[in-house]
């Protein structure tokens, strides 16, 4: 009986997440990453979303075991485009393999 409102509760707070915001969506494109050393990558990436709006993007370098090295929250804020492009240089715990956006996530006003 447990296990089965567990499932239900899940499946509604999907349900809740999967709907399109009503001021808009944001989305993001992975456009590259360098790895400088052990220390330091940089992350390119693009966010897509309604000029007005401001949006925060979590951006993470991950090691060759899929660790999380590194990890930094970005705003964007209001712009002249919808599309817009960013690098973000992030400090790391050891040497990463790659790196792009986790999520992002409209902010409110």
């Amino acid at each position: 009986m447990a296990g089965s409102a567990a499932v239900l509760l899940a499946c509604g707070a999907a349900a809740l997440m999967a709907m399109p915001s009503p001021r808009g969506e944001v989305s993001f494109k992975d456009v590259g990453f360098s790895i400088a050393d052990a220390t330091h990558a940089s992350v390119d990436f693009q966010v897509t979303k309604d000029p007005e709006d401001s949006a925060s993007c979590a951006v993470q370098v991950l090691s060759s075991s899929y660790a999380v090295v590194g990890w930094k929250q970005v705003t964007i804020g209001p712009s002249e485009e919808a599309t817009t492009g960013h690098r973000l240089d992030i400090r790391t715990d050891s040497l990463g393999v790659t790196g792009g956006v986790n999520a992002c996530w409209l902010l409110d006003d």
